[in-house]
């Protein structure tokens, strides 16, 4: 287990989420009761409209909920703050910015009125360095890559150090290789950093590979949690191995079977 505390580092008490939309209301979480504990990997899972990043802005202070209280480290989450990073699915990097300079800025925003600009280089070069993007550091987002502008993206979120990673399946628009790749590298990065990690992902495979726990969450509207699965797979974690694991597999088929057999009357009612 990679939790270092049984404590709740983040909590979210019956929180509820009703959007008020043009054709009306609508009902996108309720009585969502979810703790986290500190430097643990937790995924959110589910199919789509079930609430995921609707969760995940929650947590991130982008929204308010419109019932129920978020706590992270016993204080009540009321907006955005450094000490919780977030990485979208798109990267997010400024077109006309290196990638130094995109890390960079973000690292300003958190340490410029305490530290001078030496300092706040080498912070922005070590999080370069953590993602292996430092040979690029000068290129700018039309120069590199999809997976290298998605770790320059993860970079700039590390490198203002949070305490919390929330990641909105932040490998989805890649290709099979190069997520793999960059799992990987997030599995190694986790273990030096000893980050709280909250992820939302759509890939069973990805959530049993890379979590401690998978939150499965109900169809929505009006979406829920339906079962918190603990993945017990000792780390650090190669995937060939796991390949043929019985707790890999177990633990892959429970949540197949959650989401394909007892929550799938989203995909046969569009069929």
């Amino acid at each position: 287990m990679n939790a270092s505390s049984n404590k709740p580092f983040i909590e979210v008490q019956g929180a509820e989420m009703v959007f008020n939309t043009r054709k009306g209301s609508f009902h996108a979480l309720r009585d969502i009761d979810l703790q986290v504990r500190q430097g643990e990997f937790m995924t959110l899972i589910g199919h789509s409209g079930c609430g995921k990043s609707t969760l995940l802005n929650l947590i991130a202070g982008l929204i308010r909920p419109t019932r129920g209280v978020l706590l992270c480290e016993n204080r009540e989450i009321t907006e955005p703050g450094p000490e919780r990073a977030v990485v979208f699915q798109n990267h997010s990097l400024l077109p006309w910015l290196s990638s130094f300079e995109n890390v960079y800025l973000g690292v300003e925003s958190v340490f410029g009125r305490h530290e001078m600009k030496r300092k706040l280089a080498e912070r922005t070069d070590a999080a370069l360095a953590l993602v292996g993007m430092s040979h690029a550091m000068f290129k700018r987002p039309h120069e590199i890559s999809g997976g290298m502008k998605q770790r320059v993206g993860i970079a700039r979120a590390l490198a203002m150090e949070p305490k919390v990673l929330l990641m909105d399946e932040p490998f989805g628009a890649l290709d099979a290789l190069t997520r793999a790749r960059l799992q990987d590298e997030l599995l190694k990065i986790v273990a030096r950093t000893h980050s709280t990690v909250v992820m939302v992902t759509h890939d069973v495979d990805e959530a049993v590979l890379l979590s401690d726990r998978i939150v499965m969450m109900t169809n929505g509207p009006a979406a829920t949690i339906g079962e918190i699965l603990e993945v017990d797979i000792p780390r650090p974690r190669d995937r060939v191995e796991l390949a043929e694991d019985p707790a890999y597999v177990h633990a892959r088929k429970a949540v197949i079977d959650f989401l394909y057999t007892r929550h799938s009357h989203v995909e046969k009612q569009a069929a």
